[in-house]
């Protein structure tokens, strides 16, 4: 992936080609470097899996299944530009047909492995509850995340209206796919954009994660970060947030309504998301109480009295 990062950016560079209102190599350079972090994270799960276990043996083995569905998935993406058609939805040929079944099948393999790792993980016995949890919850918010990507391959209404139509489905929900859209990102700013809450979702692999070791690295300077326990709630208030957030996106995705033009239901939706994680966070921040003290044992002489 960071080769194919590299060798995107010189597409982008020297080759004006444009594809549905971006330049070509647009796609292949945002998947690449999306992939770079999601592998990574990936990977360093995995390794949390106890070695001596059968578990770290199906873990490796679902890795690298990840590993060549994503690999099958940027060669089609690749080849799809060299070509200079359209890879996702495309049906407008045969050959395109065959393509983007086969990408559909490798994606659907990827999850159906990723879901094998996130069990793993479920069950894996690790030390740290905060990293435990921080790793598990983050790896079902990345599966949902993924999952969004499903949606996409439903017919718009447009699509419908035309017999053997060349191009089923759209990342755009209200307005056709290339209209105006966000620099670098390609979202759409006219309608609601399925690529938002697919991207938010998937990359918290790595955001909570690294949430985590950003609250490890102060807890020398903070005595309650220190506490495993405040960590863990703080953990468990960041998932829940984030989990919300993402509900929130693909909600927002599916009425039609781009990101930052959002109505009154989407934000008050938005205020509630910040308040309860506001006092969620508050919350857990408080210093837990210390455990009771065993109660001293009676002296002999009380024993002898009573």
């Amino acid at each position: 992936m960071v080769a194919l990062a590299l060798v995107s950016a010189v597409g982008l560079a020297v080759d004006d080609r444009i594809l549905v209102g971006v330049p070509i190599w647009t796609k292949p350079f945002k998947f690449s470097v999306s992939l770079v972090a999601y592998t990574l994270s990936l990977a360093w799960m995995i390794s949390l899996l106890p070695t001596t276990h059968r578990a770290h043996r199906v873990g490796w083995w679902a890795g690298t299944v990840v590993a060549v569905s994503l690999t099958v998935e940027m060669v089609l993406i690749t080849l799809q530009v060299v070509r200079g058609t359209q890879s996702h939805f495309n049906h407008a040929t045969p050959f395109d047909n065959a393509v983007f079944q086969i990408m559909g099948a490798s994606i659907a393999i990827l999850w159906l492995s990723a879901l094998v790792i996130a069990v793993l993980l479920l069950r894996a016995r690790i030390l740290d509850r905060a990293t435990a949890w921080a790793v598990r919850l983050s790896s079902l918010i990345a599966l949902a995340g993924a999952a969004v990507g499903f949606l996409m391959v439903r017919p718009t209404p447009e699509q419908l209206a035309v017999d053997e139509a060349p191009i089923t489905g759209s990342h755009s929900v209200g307005v056709p796919d290339g209209g105006p859209s966000m620099p670098l990102t390609g979202w759409s700013t006219t309608g609601g954009d399925l690529r938002i809450p697919h991207f938010f979702g998937m990359h918290a692999l790595q955001l909570l994660p690294l949430l985590l070791l950003v609250l490890a690295a102060l807890a020398p300077r903070f005595a309650r970060l220190a506490d495993e326990r405040v960590r863990l709630r703080l953990t468990l208030t960041a998932a829940g947030t984030y989990a919300a957030t993402f509900a929130l996106l693909t909600w927002q995705a599916l009425r039609g309504q781009a990101l930052f033009s959002p109505d009154a239901a989407t934000l008050a939706s938005a205020g509630a998301i910040v308040l309860l994680g506001g006092a969620a966070t508050a919350l857990s921040l408080r210093t837990p109480a210390p455990a009771p003290a065993p109660a001293p044992a009676a002296s002999l002489a009380e024993e002898v009295s009573a």
